[in-house]
């Protein structure tokens, strides 16, 4: 996740090129500010926002969307602008890590042995 200023055409392009890779698939809605996403990426499919697609094709966009948005709602209660991209890292990390706890004692090994100094 990425916090923009802007939800214009450029700003998007810009996000786009740093974020994913050219052979990546990008589904979107049909908003004007994604018309140039087919320049950056292999497939960029759009579908027109409805009750189904948001049921089907967009379903784990708005998931992790609502689930952001509560979670920063009942965490941290109120936030300022110049803390988001932080929270929002916060958030994607915790989120990816959720998926990961088979993994959980390896990590905790690999990090008591480690010497950090």
């Amino acid at each position: 996740m990425k916090v923009l200023e802007s939800f214009k055409a450029e700003a998007v392009n810009d996000v786009i090129k740093e974020s994913l890779s050219e052979s990546s698939i990008v589904f979107s809605d049909r908003s004007k500010s994604y018309i140039d996403i087919s320049n950056y990426v292999e497939l960029h499919i759009e579908e027109r926002s409805s009750k189904e697609t948001t049921k089907t094709v967009l379903q784990w966009v708005n998931i992790t969307i609502s689930t952001a948005k509560r979670w920063l709602l009942v965490i941290h209660h109120k936030i300022k602008g110049k803390y988001l991209q932080s929270y929002l890292n916060e958030f994607c990390y915790k989120l990816i890590r959720r998926y990961s706890r088979d993994r959980l004692f390896d990590r905790v090994i690999l990090a008591m042995a480690k010497t950090y100094w």
